[in-house]
Formats: C-alpha cells, structure tokens, sequence
C-alpha cells in the first residue's frame, strides 16, 4: 500500500480530493498521511470526500508545522464536524519526535480520552525511541502502522517493531534552491513499489514531488518549474519542465507556456499518458494558464496515479 504524505495545504488537499473521484476502484491501494497546516474548508471538504468513498487515511494530531501546530483541540473539532461518529475507517497518526519522546504519558492519556471512532493509531518516527516506551505504546494504543522515517533512524531501528505494521518513509525529491536550478534536469527517484514487500513492509511513503521542506506561503518565481514522475526500466524517475526567460518576474503566464511546451512534446514523444498529463496537454491547447498551485496539484495527481497503476 502506498501511503503519500502531503500537508495539508490547498492544492495538495484538492489532489487527493479529485483522486477520490477519478479513481475511485483504487483507493484501496493508497492511504493518504495529512499534516494538516490550516483549518480550511478545504480540509473538511477533502476528509468528507474520503468518508465518501470509504477510503482510508491518517491524520496527524500534533502537526509540527503551520498554524495549527500545538492546536489540538482545533483538529479534533476539524474530525468531528468532517468526519461522520460512524465512520472509522481512518487512523489518528502522531509524529513521534524528541518532543513527543519526553511527553510520552500525557500523549497516551490524551488519545485514549478522544471520544472518536477511529481505526487506531499510526506512529511516525521521526526519531528513535528506546524499546521501553515502544513497549509502552504498544501496551497503551493501538498501533495499526509504524511510519519508519529512514533518513532521520538508523536502519536496524525498524525491526524493534510487528513487521505487519511496518511503514517507510523517505524524501527521494531532490530539491534544489531555486526553479531555475531545475533546466535540463531529471533525476532517480525511487523503486520502493517494487522491493516494498519483500523488504518485510506492509507500505511505503514518500513526499511526492514536493519533498519534506515546509514553506508557509509561496512567491512569484523568476522560472516556473513543472515536476514530473514517470516510470523508466521500473525506476520512478522525475523530469523537471522550465521556463526559458527566467532573468525576472514578469509574465508568469508566458513562463508557464514556456514550460508547458517542453513538458507536452517530451510526454508526446515518449506516449506518456495519465490524466494530470492529458490536463496538461489540454491546458496547453488552450493556452490557458491555471495558477501555480494546479500546476503543484497535477504534478502531485500524476505521481500518485503513477505509483497506484503499478503495485
């Protein structure tokens, strides 16, 4: 099972919204991990689409990023008026730190008194915790996953979990600083929806083609950067389309085109085809520029009908 981890941010949101109703027969191979940032409506439209179409999902309670970081309460209240108290075939998902690591039994007390009627608990170690309080939680919650992030534990911490709740988790997008960095690039991304199951997982995640970095608010860039995933001899791979005339700000829109152009004839050419790429193909028809954010959401839809079309 594929598990992409998004924040909550709004056009991430709208992705996994209009995923629920574009493939709606494959929602069992996918369980969406939301950081939630903001206590938008987009939030409870996209977590009421899921209930929906019964699919399953992990929402973090003690985001470490974003306006609702340490607003408790405030996610609870987002649950309860999205959420049906039918409902349960979601997972509370907790973020496990060093912050989380010194206030182990307030966290415990904390969901075991939640008056929700969820599936149960997904942990995210962002750390290592010593196998006294892995025992602890074990004995106090019930953990359905254990989200092993490998980039920040080292790589026999794993195994001090139930390999039947065993998730990984790393950021295989290369970031660069700057959208201009990005011409003429394309890079490895990952094969983990091949060696998943052998490798003793029940699921992998990944940060998409965003990548782990958090950033509140966006800026007018001086080159557009479209990002896209595509499969090359079973390697997960992503190509990067951009603009040309990058020395300022001025004309987004003539910078999407730019872009856009490349990404069309390059998917053209290879007889690449998923429906964020044929929106592509139509936007550039039409020569109608969307906004920088559908150009994100796109970019997340193909990589994720992507990995859903081949595990």
């Amino acid at each position: 099972m594929y598990f992409p981890y998004l924040r909550g941010k709004q056009f991430e949101l709208i992705a996994l919204r209009e995923l629920c109703s574009l493939f709606p027969q494959e929602l069992s191979k996918i369980s969406p991990i939301i950081e939630p940032v903001k206590a938008s409506s987009t939030i409870k439209t996209t977590l009421a689409e899921f209930v929906n179409r019964n699919a399953n999902f992990n929402l973090i309670i003690n985001p470490r990023v974003g306006d609702l970081e340490g607003q408790y309460e405030r996610i609870i209240e987002i649950i309860t008026s999205s959420i049906p108290t039918e409902y349960n075939n979601y997972q509370l998902a907790v973020i496990i730190d060093s912050k989380t690591e010194r206030n182990i039994g307030t966290l415990i007390e904390f969901v075991n008194a939640l008056d929700l009627n969820y599936n149960g608990i997904t942990l995210i170690h962002e750390t290592e915790i010593n196998s006294q309080n892995i025992e602890y939680l074990n004995n106090q919650l019930n953990i359905v996953y254990n989200v092993i992030y490998f980039q920040k534990t080292s790589r026999r911490y794993y195994r001090e979990f139930e390999a039947n709740t065993l998730v990984s988790l790393d950021d295989y997008f290369i970031e660069q600083s700057r959208n201009a960095d990005y011409l003429n690039q394309e890079s490895d991304f990952s094969k983990e929806y091949r060696f998943y199951t052998q490798d003793g997982f029940v699921g992998f995640s990944d940060f998409l083609t965003i990548g782990d970095n958090y950033s509140e608010s966006g800026f007018l860039p001086r080159a557009v950067a479209i990002h896209l995933s595509y499969l090359e001899n079973n390697q997960i791979r992503v190509k990067h389309f951009v603009s040309d005339s990058n020395e300022d700000v001025a004309d987004i829109g003539g910078k999407f085109s730019e872009a856009i152009n490349k990404l069309v004839i390059w998917c053209d050419q290879n007889n690449l085809n998923t429906s964020a790429i044929n929106v592509f193909r139509d936007l550039q028809q039409r020569g109608h520029f969307p906004g920088l954010g559908t150009l994100k959401k796109l970019s997340i839809m193909n990589h994720i009908e992507l990995v859903i079309n081949n595990i």
